[in-house]
């Protein structure tokens, strides 16, 4: 069920997306007067194979465009008339050209209909972050309501830090939100971070190779938020080894035999180490009343309990925005996104190199990966978080000056403003297959990744 609940948010998600992508296309050339063949949601073939399995789940043609459901559910393309793409019809490009084709009109034309669809994924993303920060605020944690420090996991142990510690600044600028450490850190090759611990505070440098493990673990075995650990309930009801052994919903946990305080990362790693071993938990209950409990630890380390939010332990902060403030704002949230994803193709691409920590390998995904940005249940809120970010990659990865990318038709357009030359209809044919192939490549490149992740590392280690 989780799976549909993730497969039916991306297949949304895509369909937003690609239908408002082709229709910047579609406006632009229709404002050209330029002929627009073929209109699909999702491809109609084998993408990107054009003869393969070409069929369609549902056409019908209104005016000069046909309009149409393809078989394959991720992607979709509008056909412009007169112009090297995908569905290139050589036969037709032999002919002169039409007053009604790509080809016959001007390149600033040419150029204006070539980025109508990523100018229509960026204003799309801004415009979906402005209407979540109207609808939903923007929540987050201040760094100093952080009461309780960091967790640091092997990751962040590995560096230096420890559980209890306060990261109060990186590279000397004050951090505000404590969900902004961990992209911050990996956003750049080194950083020096300003820690306090107990009653000191000192700088602290992340050692060279650490933003490459980093990348790796997409971010987890990393550092978390501190809190307490408050029973909510019991996951097997009243049959619970937590509920026979006398915890009560509403128990918080302040101490494992003569320890305190303590948190939910030391009762995980307490009762992980301790198996089958006698202990006693100091409990609070919800009256207040202070109770030792003495359980063997059952073999499988668990208690069988479900944990309270750290929202209830935490003062968020929730900034509201105006039907006004909110555009500047959104568009301020879109800049940073872009800014920093500019930076991790930057560190992709360097490392082709091997001028980067980050590993190709660790840091692309195909449709598996896509999906897994989506939670097990549907969100309003997330979704449009998630999508808002997706149109926004969308348009960066089309401005690529890939051939059969928007970015590739750009390129040649660019050139014969520049030049006042046409590019040989040989050369855009033989670009586009190479695009083509190099396109093919990549797919089967992220998602043969994906499915290695998924299946060798899931299920054989």
């Amino acid at each position: 069920m989780e799976i549909l609940v993730k497969a039916g948010q991306l297949l949304l998600a895509l369909s937003i997306l690609v239908t408002l992508h082709e229709l910047g296309h579609y406006w632009a050339a229709r404002l050209f007067k330029i002929r627009v063949d073929r209109f699909y949601l999702f491809f109609d073939f084998l993408f990107p194979l054009p003869n393969v399995l070409k069929f369609s789940v549902f056409k019908k043609k209104i005016g000069d465009t046909e309009w149409g459901l393809g078989w394959f559910p991720m992607g979709g393309y509008v056909q412009i008339a007169g112009m090297m793409d995908e569905n290139m019809d050589k036969d037709t490009l032999a002919q002169p050209a039409k007053p009604d084709e790509f080809r016959s009109k001007p390149a600033w034309q040419r150029l204006i209909v070539m980025i109508g669809g990523v100018t229509v994924n960026l204003i799309l993303g801004m415009l979906i972050y402005s209407m979540i920060l109207f609808v939903w605020g923007e929540k987050y944690l201040p760094n100093s309501a952080a009461k309780y420090g960091i967790v640091a996991d092997s990751l962040g142990q590995k560096i230096g830090l420890r559980s209890g510690d306060h990261i109060t600044a990186i590279d000397g600028k004050t951090v505000e939100n404590f969900n902004d450490i961990i992209p911050t850190i990996g956003m750049d090759e080194s950083k020096n971070l300003t820690v306090k611990r107990g009653d000191s505070t000192f700088n602290l440098a992340v050692p060279k190779g650490f933003i490459g493990q980093l990348s790796k673990s997409k971010g987890e075995g990393f550092i978390g938020v501190r809190y307490k650990f408050v029973i909510e309930k019991f996951s097997g009801g009243a049959s619970s080894f937590a509920s026979t052994a006398g915890f009560k919903e509403g128990d918080e946990v302040i101490g494992i035999n003569d320890s305190t305080p303590i948190f939910v990362n030391d009762v995980i790693a307490y009762l992980a180490t301790h198996k089958t071993k006698e202990t006693v938990f100091n409990v609070k209950h919800k009256d207040g009343k202070i109770e030792p409990i003495k359980f063997i630890i059952p073999e499988t380390g668990k208690l069988g309990v479900g944990l309270g939010s750290p929202l209830d332990q935490f003062e968020f902060k929730i900034k509201q925005y105006s039907i006004i403030s909110c555009i500047p704002a959104g568009i301020t949230k879109s800049f940073e996104m872009l800014n920093g994803y500019m930076k991790g193709l930057n560190q992709l691409f360097r490392s082709l190199f091997g001028k980067s920590e980050v590993k190709a390998s660790d840091s692309v995904g195909g449709f598996i990966s896509i999906g897994n940005l989506f939670p097990n249940q549907w969100h309003w809120e997330i979704f449009w978080n998630i999508t808002a970010v997706l149109s926004l990659i969308l348009a960066i990865m089309n401005l690529l000056p890939i051939p059969a990318l928007d970015g590739g038709h750009v390129i040649f357009c660019l050139y014969e403003m520049l030049t006042g030359r046409k590019p040989h209809e040989k050369v855009l044919e033989y670009a586009q297959y190479v695009g083509m192939a190099l396109l093919l490549g990549l797919m089967i490149y992220v998602n043969g990744n994906d499915i290695y992740k998924f299946i060798i590392v899931k299920f054989l280690h």
